[in-house]
């Protein structure tokens, strides 16, 4: 239950509204902070801990890092190599990055650009232009590789430049555009 619904029940009912309008007013408006009710509070840890409580570093590993903090940069990016190799532990891998794509990269970008034109394997059909005379010959054979029914495929005829099929692979694709060629169309595959 609301607020609001509270308030309104306590001011709207019949016994005394009039006596208690101001005090729920003043409650509901009030900048005062809240009476404590008792209920028990959670206290937060000041620094939460997901694998509890560990003991403090011996005198051993606070001198070691305080002797590490004092060497010179160059010397610090020596220190992983070096404790890899000490405790026979295998070099980190990297991540590969390929096929993450942070923008335009210059030539780099347009050459992987044409490698994915190269690797395409999903093709639409899509009708550019037809002579007039064949417009029937080309309804029919869109109707024969479409579910679509005669005025369906008139009035996607009659949109062309219009995508007919997508997601086909490339021989089915050839298989269309041939059909469409000798119907009297110009189709393409993109």
């Amino acid at each position: 239950m609301s607020l609001s619904t509270v308030a309104r029940r306590l001011c709207c009912s019949r016994s005394s509204s009039t006596s208690r309008l101001p005090v729920v007013s003043a409650r509901l408006y009030s900048t005062e902070p809240a009476k404590d009710t008792g209920a028990k509070r959670y206290k937060y840890p000041e620094v939460y801990d997901p694998y509890g409580p560990m003991p403090p570093p011996s005198e051993k590993v606070v001198g070691l890092a305080d002797r590490i903090a004092s060497l010179p940069p160059e010397e610090i990016k020596q220190i992983t190599p070096a404790l890899l190799l000490r405790l026979n532990q295998p070099a980190p891998q990297a991540i590969s990055g390929q096929g993450f794509s942070v923008g335009s990269q210059g030539g780099a970008g347009a050459a992987k650009t044409e490698e994915k034109k190269a690797e395409k394997t999903v093709f639409d059909v899509k009708l550019e232009k037809f002579e007039a005379a064949a417009k029937i010959k080309i309804i029919k054979e869109i109707r024969t590789f479409t579910d679509l029914g005669l005025k369906e495929a008139k009035e996607l005829v009659e949109k062309a430049p219009v995508i007919l099929k997508q997601s086909l692979t490339k021989e089915e694709a050839e298989a269309i555009i041939a059909k469409i060629k000798t119907a009297g169309g110009v189709a393409v595959m993109e």
